[in-house]
């Protein structure tokens, strides 16, 4: 959980994924759209990746770990979360308090 909360908090927009994940791709590719470059972990492409999943599967409440997607050091959470806040109109403006955005 501590390197977990590490990782999150030293970028603006974290993304916890597996590169062969359609629900990451959605969630990367908005950011990309929205102007946004998250910074993005690829747990299968990581060594260390196997015990970020298990940690991501206890704080996110559910047995699928990605995307797990941080903003500002906090949890959004996974593709339905960030698609809601999106839809919502609360995703940009949580952007630009993180820095991710600046217009």
């Amino acid at each position: 959980m501590d390197r977990i909360q590490r990782l999150a908090a030293a970028n603006a927009v974290v993304v916890f994924s597996q590169s062969g994940c359609c629900m990451c791709h959605v969630v990367k590719r908005l950011f990309c759209d929205l102007g946004v470059g998250p910074t993005v972990y690829e747990l299968d492409e990581l060594s260390w990746g196997a015990d970020l999943a298990k940690a991501l599967i206890r704080l996110m409440g559910s047995s699928q770990p990605v995307p797990a997607v941080f903003v500002g050091g906090k949890l959004l959470g996974g593709l339905d979360h960030v698609m809601a806040a999106h839809i919502s109109g609360k995703l940009v403006p949580q952007l630009k308090q993180a820095g991710a955005l600046w217009l």
